[in-house]
């Protein structure tokens, strides 16, 4: 703040207080402020944010609202500075004495322990049985501070519940009926209109009280019973409610870097802590007691049954939790998903100790979970698009519902045949199910005839769905994670089987070989470098041309041969120099499925090279052919998702001229054995020399906020990958990249042409023209 006071006078000042997710809003706020209501009054502004804005995000909304407005600007628009939250930040001073301001001290002293210990000494008198009112407000205020940074009780909730104390007579503050630990807490007020509140003097302090209750006996799932029994009333404060939610539902961000299901931890702080002090069952109790009191509210019976199959082993009593949840919010898909998490874990721990009647049965419930889940995330992703796109929530789509339902197959796949190899045959749908059942063992099996058929299909569909959504987009929030990819693959392979069935026509047999390389799809031949078995690309062309050369081929088959010999080429492969751009035209577009992947093909190979000197006048069309049909078939899919490049432009002829992402990749890492997660939004690997040596740049202008590429005498407009390069028009020079969309221009760097060096000389005057890029 004071940074702000200082540069006030020379530049626009604001405190932004909105919320992260009003990045359009804020934008029309910021250049307001910019412009100072007139054009011809522009200064830079000064924003300061917190750390829970997404940068990028908000980058592109104020140069959206910039081009928008048409300003033409030659300054920075905003400058924003970052606020980090400390947990240690410095209280304010209070008290009246030197030696209570404890905020002040506890920095002072360097953060001593010894000084916390001697400011929380008072407390080492306080016993269990027969705790004052005073005393069990004072464990209320330091379990609630300790874990929930920033939170606080009212005063007049504190009152009321000190007043059944009839110790303390009068009409007392509660910092004086606190006595003597009234030394510990504070009270303050934002301003006249805001009721009082009470919180301790230092987080330090609270969680140093907390322990020394814990200590004395005063354990802490107690102090949260009987905070929500006895000091909460029948209806709480939204802001109250928050701090509970915090308090009991809210998981950290991992520290030690593990990778698992998430990046968060199991469960709130709290309650890892009484799992690791204390109990499990009594982080349950205090769940339930929470799940009781606020009947409405959805994530503490979900919390619970988390806790309940994830580390009571209870799966009864966690559907039970889990059902109570979705009652209460029927429509999220979040709280449907743990009712599937219930049904998947309980199939998980039977190992194989059951029939496999029960094994179907229980994978039934699971699968049945996880498709209402998936039905729910795709209506939620649907209505999050509102009627003005520009100010729409990014929420991406919930894809947890379908990854369950591959784990739960993958599980099911392992326990049925480790019980009977017979099972493998079926799975696979190499033998139907009705033909094998006596050496299945149990007839009873037939009513299960419809769910075990339909498996691999349904395990084809989902694989699908992910090589698609992994091999096209990535998150903007955060990096997907790889394992998802990984046992995605597992269970198709495991599926789809490692042989070829000889009684099976020649197409099918080889369809069969495609699937079992992965590379069935445009998307799954387009991710073969991003695999460790690139080796089998070679027999992938072969089995693509085969079935582009057939009686039944289709233009979905020629395309995918053209893009394995793409593939192949990056791989330093000798490839054939056919005439694939007319061949490509004579085929008839495919249908909607795969539309995008025929018209970026098209694309790529009508994209001039450096050699030609016809003009390109139909380039303009095929880009609108390739953007109009990612929309018909992805942009849905794909919303608040990064679109990753596919190809860029290369210096090489023919199909050797587009380099894939994963070589770039692994001439960046120096490690071929890395797995993909790049982040090329902030295009930190242009600055590689080896990487910029197999790149072409490609010259364009900057002008109306948007990017042109000349294209021998032509310009056609791309996207941009990073959209505050386009603040300033004038000459540029990029690389160019093409994603599933269209082409996009990535590390523009200005060109400035007119730079001119005065050189005075004897008799006349002399200029250089200098040309520089930046």
């Amino acid at each position: 703040m004071q940074v702000l006071w200082d540069m006030r006078k020379t530049l626009r000042c604001a405190v932004l207080m909105g919320s992260p997710l009003e990045c359009t809003k804020i934008a029309k706020e910021v250049v307001h402020l910019f412009t100072g209501g007139s054009k011809d009054d522009l200064n830079t502004v000064l924003l300061l944010i917190n750390e829970e804005f997404i940068l990028e995000h908000l980058q592109d909304s104020i140069m959206t609202e910039i081009e928008e407005q048409q300003i033409d600007i030659d300054i920075p628009v905003v400058i924003l500075f970052i606020c980090v939250r400390s947990d240690h930040a410095l209280s304010q001073k209070y008290g009246a004495k030197a030696s209570q301001f404890h905020g002040f001290n506890i920095l002072h002293s360097n953060f001593s322990q010894d000084y916390i210990q001697e400011a929380c000494a008072v407390l080492n008198m306080v016993e269990r049985k027969k705790k004052p009112l005073k005393t069990q407000l004072l464990s209320f205020l330091s379990l609630l501070n300790a874990y929930v940074p920033g939170s606080y009780l009212l005063e007049s909730d504190c009152l009321d519940f000190l007043r059944h104390d009839n110790s303390l007579q009068g009409d007392l503050s509660v910092v004086t009926r606190k006595q003597p630990f009234s030394h510990l807490i504070i009270s303050f007020q934002h301003d006249k209109r805001c009721e009082k509140r009470i919180r301790m003097a230092h987080p330090m302090i609270a969680k140093h009280c907390t322990e020394l209750l814990a200590i004395a006996g005063v354990a802490r799932s107690d102090t949260a019973r009987d905070f929500l029994l006895q000091f909460c009333p029948d209806e709480v404060s939204p802001c109250l409610l928050g701090f509970i939610k915090d308090l009991l539902t809210k998981r950290e961000h991992k520290k030690d870097g593990s990778i698992e299901d998430s990046d968060l931890e199991k469960f709130s702080t709290l309650i890892l802590h009484i799992n690791e002090v204390e109990d499990k069952n009594q982080s349950a109790l205090v769940l339930k007691v929470a799940s009781e009191k606020f009947d409405k509210n959805s994530l503490f019976p979900q919390a619970l049954a988390r806790l309940c199959y994830g580390e009571l082993e209870d799966f009864k009593e966690a559907e039970f939790w889990a059902k109570k949840a979705i009652e209460r919010d029927p429509k999220k898909s979040f709280i449907a998903d743990t009712l599937g998490q219930v049904h998947k874990n309980h199939l998980r721990n039977k190992r194989f100790s059951i029939e496999p009647r029960e094994l179907l049965q229980l994978a039934q419930k699971a699968i049945e979970a996880f498709e209402h889940e998936e039905k729910l995330a795709e209506e939620e992703h649907r209505k999050s698009l509102t009627e003005d796109e520009k100010s729409k929530v990014l929420w991406g789509l919930n894809t947890r519902g379908q990854f369950g339902f591959l784990q739960v197959y993958n599980i099911l796949f392992d326990l049925l045949v480790f019980q009977n190899e017979t099972w493998k045959e079926v799975l696979t749908k190499s033998v139907p199910m009705g033909s094998v059942l006596e050496s299945l063992g149990d007839t009873k099996l037939f009513r299960f005839r419809d769910l075990v058929e339909n498996l691999r299909e349904k395990v084809e569909k989902k694989m699908e769905f992910f090589d698609n959504f992994l091999t096209y987009s990535q998150s903007v929030l955060r990096k997907d994670k790889a394992y998802v990819s990984r046992e995605a693959s597992a269970c198709y392979k495991k599926y789809v089987g490692d042989s070829v069935p000889e009684h099976n026509g020649r197409l099918q047999q080889t369809f069969q070989k495609l699937k079992q390389k992965l590379a069935i799809t445009s998307a799954g031949v387009l991710s073969c470098l991003d695999r460790t078995c690139t080796s089998h690309i070679e027999y992938i062309i072969e089995w693509w041309r085969e079935i582009s050369q057939g009686n039944n081929s289709t233009t979905e088959a020629f395309v995918n041969f053209i893009l394995a010999q793409i593939m192949l080429s990056n791989k330093n492969k000798a490839i054939s120099s056919s005439d694939y751009k007319n061949a490509l035209k004579l085929k008839k577009p495919p249908s909607s499925v795969t539309q995008a992947e025929y018209h970026l093909l098209s694309l790529l190979l009508s994209w001039p090279t450096n050699d030609e000197d016809k003009p390109v006048p139909h380039l303009y069309q095929l880009i609108k052919n390739a953007s109009h049909a990612y929309e018909r078939e992805y942009k849905t899919m794909f919303r608040s998702r990064y679109l990753r490049p596919l190809f860029f432009l290369g210096p090489g002829i023919s199909l050797k001229r587009f380099v894939h992402r994963r070589v770039l990749e692994i001439l960046w890492t120096k490690d071929a054995l890395q797995e993909s997660n790049t982040n090329w939004k902030n295009e930190s690997i242009f600055r590689d020399s080896i990487v910029e040596e197999h790149l072409l740049k490609v010259e364009g202008v900057v002008r109306n906020y948007g990017v042109y590429a000349r294209v021998r005498g032509t310009e056609v407009e791309v996207d941009a990958n990073r959209r505050d390069c386009l603040c300033r028009s004038g000459h540029v020079s990029f690389y160019l990249g093409f994603t599933i969309k269209g082409p996009v221009a990535f590390s523009i760097r200005r060109k400035l042409l007119c730079d001119v060096i005065h050189v005075p000389s004897v008799g006349q005057d002399k200029y250089f023209t200098l040309q520089t890029s930046s």
